[in-house]
C-alpha cells in the first residue's frame, strides 16, 4: 500500500511579502519553502509515519549513524511553472529509479516510486506559492534518506529517515549561463571501479571538494575528474556529466561504467541530439583525445549537464601545462540550440512528444 502525506500546516509560514521579495532573486540553494515531506523506515515495520509537515531541523543523535558513517543518499529535481499556470515535474520516474538504485548500493531501504513521487507532489501542492513564474526559474526538489539509528557498528542502520526539502532557485552559477572554465585534476579522484560513483551519495560530493578548490586556486569554476585506475579516461566534473560536440557532428560523452552518475538531463541530451542532427556516441574518451580535439578543431564545443545547472558551455579547460581554449570560447551554437530545446519542454512551451513532464497541479 502506497503512503500518505497528510499535511500539517506551519504555523508560522513566511509572509507573502517575504516570499515575494526571496522569490524576486532567489539565488541557488539559500532558501527554503515552509514544508518538507517526512517518512521513517525501521527494519521491524518498514515504511511509515509519512507527512508534509513544517520546515524546520531534525533531532539528531551524537551517534546517529550517519554522522559515523555516512550512510545517505539524494536527489535533485525541479518543479516547473507553466504559462497555463500548472506545475509540472520533468521525468521524476527516472530520480525515482536512480534513488532506488543508490539505495541499494549503500544497503539503505528501497523507497518505492509511487512514494517518492507522491512525496514530491504532496511538498509541491502544500507550497505551491513557491514555485517561480519567471524565466528559468524553478522550484528545486531535494529528497534525502539518512541513517538514523543510535548505534557505533559498521553495518546497515535499522532505521532510516526520509524528507524532501524544496528551494526556489534561479541560476545555478553567478555568472549565470555563461561558458565556464574547467580544471584537470590530476591528483585526485572522484570514484573507483565498484565504489560509489554511479550512486548519488554525498560521500562522492565530498571527495571532490578538495579538488574543486584545486580548480579555484587556478582560477577557474569546475574541476574534471579522470578515471581513478588510470588517470587517463574523462569521466565527469564535480556534480555534472560531460559532453562533446565533434566536427563531424558527433555528441560524444562517456560510456556509464559504474563509476559515472547517470545523470536524467544527460539521457535527455542524448535523445535530443537525434533531433537535431547529431549522432550520440557513449564510450571510453581520453583526456588526451579531448584536448588534442580542442587544439585541432576537431572537438567544436564542449558543456557539462546536471539538473541544478541545466547545461553549462565549456570555455576553456585547463592542465597544469597550459589553458586550453575551446572553440572560440563563447557558447557553441549546438550546446545553445540543446539547451533552449530542454528548457522549452520542461517549461511547456513545445509539445512533449516523448511524454518526460509529470503534472503536479
Amino acid at each position: 500500500m502506497s503512503l500518505s502525506f497528510p499535511v500539517t500546516p506551519n504555523p508560522t509560514p513566511r509572509t507573502d511579502a517575504e516570499r515575494a521579495t526571496i522569490l524576486e532573486n532567489p539565488g541557488f540553494g539559500t532558501n527554503f519553502t515552509d514544508h518538507m515531506a517526512v517518512a521513517t523506515w525501521t527494519a521491524d515495520q518498514g515504511w511509515g509515519d509519512a507527512g508534509v509537515v513544517p520546515y524546520g531541523p531534525f533531532s539528531i543523535d551524537p551517534a546517529s549513524a550517519v554522522l559515523h558513517y555516512a550512510q545517505e543518499i539524494f536527489e535533485g529535481l525541479k518543479a516547473y511553472h507553466h504559462a497555463d499556470g500548472s506545475v509540472w515535474l520533468f521525468r521524476p520516474d527516472r530520480n525515482a529509479a536512480r534513488f532506488a538504485r543508490s539505495a541499494h548500493r549503500l544497503a539503505l531501504p528501497e523507497l518505492p516510486a509511487a512514494d517518492f513521487i507522491g512525496s514530491i507532489e504532496a511538498l509541491v501542492a502544500a507550497d505551491r506559492p513557491w514555485v517561480p513564474t519567471r524565466e528559468e526559474q524553478s522550484l528545486y526538489l531535494r529528497p534525502f534518506m539518512f541513517a538514523s539509528e543510535v548505534f557505533l557498528g559498521v553495518r546497515p542502520s535499522a532505521k532510516v529517515t526520509y524528507a524532501c526539502i524544496a528551494s526556489p532557485a534561479g541560476a545555478y552559477f553567478s555568472s549565470g549561463v555563461k561558458p565556464v572554465k574547467i580544471w584537470i585534476t590530476t591528483s585526485y579522484s572522484r570514484s573507483a571501479p565498484g565504489g560509489t560513483g554511479a550512486a548519488k551519495c554525498g560521500g562522492n560530493y565530498a571527495a571532490s571538494l578538495i579538488a574543486q578548490a584545486e580548480a579555484a586556486e587556478n582560477g577557474c569554476d569546475q574541476v574534471l575528474f579522470a578515471d581513478a585506475a588510470e588517470h587517463t579516461w574523462l569521466e565527469e566534473l564535480g556534480g555534472m556529466n560531460v559532453y562533446l560536440v565533434t566536427a563531424d557532428d558527433q555528441l560524444l560523452t562517456p560510456e556509464l561504467s559504474g563509476t559515472i552518475l547517470e545523470g536524467v538531463t544527460r539521457d535527455s541530451i542524448l535523445v535530443l541530439a537525434k533531433e537535431h542532427g547529431l549522432t550520440p556516441v557513449e564510450r571510453k574518451i581520453s583526456i588526451a583525445e579531448v584536448l588534442e580535439g580542442v587544439q585541432s578543431g576537431a572537438v567544436r564545443e564542449v558543456f557539462a549537464c546536471g539538473t541544478a545547472a541545466v547545461m553549462t558551455p565549456i570555455a576553456e579547460l585547463k592542465n597544469a601545462e597550459r589553458a586550453h581554449r575551446v572553440g572560440n570560447g563563447e557558447a557553441g551554437e549546438v550546446t545553445t540550440a540543446l539547451r533552449s530545446a530542454l528548457l522549452d519542454i520542461q517549461y511547456g512551451r513545445v509539445e512533449d512528444s516523448h511524454g518526460w513532464l509529470h503534472r503536479v497541479s
